[in-house]
């Protein structure tokens, strides 16, 4: 994530903010520039940085910003669309007359948005299925109340360009606990997000494109049956060598899950070390290490030609992040071992995104 400073008096700005917390400067998120702008200018502050000051009458504010304070994205005057590029891909929204479901709502829609950030970022393809049948969409929705309904959990998933993402994952509580349940390292509502959209992009960028081939012979036959595969899993657990040849237990599953959680992995890195490199971050340890930790980010992941130059900076970025969460008592950041075979398939997934950049 890149950062961002208010038009008014220049203070540092949170992707999340609606307003600055310095000087009051109304703010919106200009999503075809990347841009966090000032949208209203405080009267009582005195702005000292150049603003046009008629810059906002050129967007306006999404309809879930207007609402239901839930967006702080903007969308362009002359736009039919009530809503921005990110809310514009949502199919069905909580019921929010259900008390608490407005604030999980809101807290799946900040790290959708960070989603969409990324994938802009990566100029991939990013558009509603309401508009297109290859569109992307979203659906949140809740578990039914078992005293009125016998119809079962919702499943985090994605099916054909749907992406369904149960609510309670934005509950830390409830997320804790599957998390827990699922014996894994690392559950986030954004990883999610990421790792759903693999599967959507694999559809968009591989199947029935000159990709499939290379792709099956690094992840493996995706014809293979995924119901079947999914069911081994659950009831055997992950082969013994996982984490020679795979990035996470769970992308031993099948093909299909193999390539979304490296491609999860893959936005992971590149988006972290955007953050790094625009706080303007170096790794020099004060030890004898021979170098191998250090890294200097002085460059923009989301266009470079060769994944080596990503890899060669995320492993000592990464391995200072974990320390740091571990000085302030928190379990590792990013609890992942990159094995030679995984690198592989990372370096794979940057080709087939840098081959649609280079379009």
């Amino acid at each position: 994530m890149k950062l961002f400073t208010c038009d008014c008096c220049g203070n540092l700005l949170y992707f999340e903010n609606v307003s600055c917390v310095r000087c009051g400067a109304g703010l919106g998120f200009v999503p075809h520039e990347l841009r966090l702008t000032a949208i209203s200018l405080p009267e009582a502050y005195d702005c000292e940085l150049p603003v046009d000051r008629n810059q906002a009458q050129s967007y306006r504010q999404c309809a879930n910003y207007t609402k239901h304070d839930v967006c702080n994205w903007m969308v362009e005057a002359e736009s039919e669309e009530p809503f921005c590029v990110a809310c514009r891909l949502n199919r069905t929204i909580p019921n929010l007359a259900v008390d608490g479901n407005k604030s999980l709502w809101h807290k799946l829609e900040m790290e959708k948005r960070r989603l969409v950030f990324t994938l802009l970022s990566l100029d991939l393809p990013v558009f509603p299925r309401s508009r297109h049948p290859d569109g992307l969409a979203f659906d949140f929705l809740a578990d039914p109340d078992p005293a009125f309904s016998d119809r079962g959990k919702v499943l985090t998933g994605h099916d054909q360009g749907l992406i369904t993402i149960n609510i309670a994952e934005a509950d830390p509580v409830a997320r804790e606990k599957m998390r827990t349940a699922m014996d894994e390292h690392y559950r986030t509502i954004l990883g999610h997000f990421r790792h759903e959209s693999g599967h959507y992009y694999w559809e968009r960028l591989i199947r029935d494109t000159d990709w499939l081939g290379p792709c099956r012979e690094l992840f493996g036959d995706d014809t293979q049956d995924y119901s079947q595969a999914l069911e081994r899993h659950y009831q055997n657990g992950p082969p013994a060598d996982w984490p020679e040849r795979f990035v996470s237990a769970y992308a031993s599953t099948h093909p299909w899950e193999d390539w979304a959680e490296t491609w999860a992995h893959y936005l992971h890195i590149v988006d972290t070390l955007e953050t790094a490199y625009h706080f303007g971050i170096k790794v020099r340890p004060r030890v004898e290490n021979n170098g191998e930790l250090f890294a200097k980010l002085d460059f923009d992941p989301y266009h470079q030609d060769h994944f080596d130059m990503l890899v060669e900076h995320w492993f000592p970025v990464s391995f200072a992040l974990n320390s740091l969460n571990r000085s302030m008592g928190h379990d590792h950041a990013y609890p992942f071992v990159l094995s030679p075979p995984v690198l592989e398939k990372l370096d794979f997934v940057h080709r087939v995104v840098r081959s649609q950049q280079l379009k």
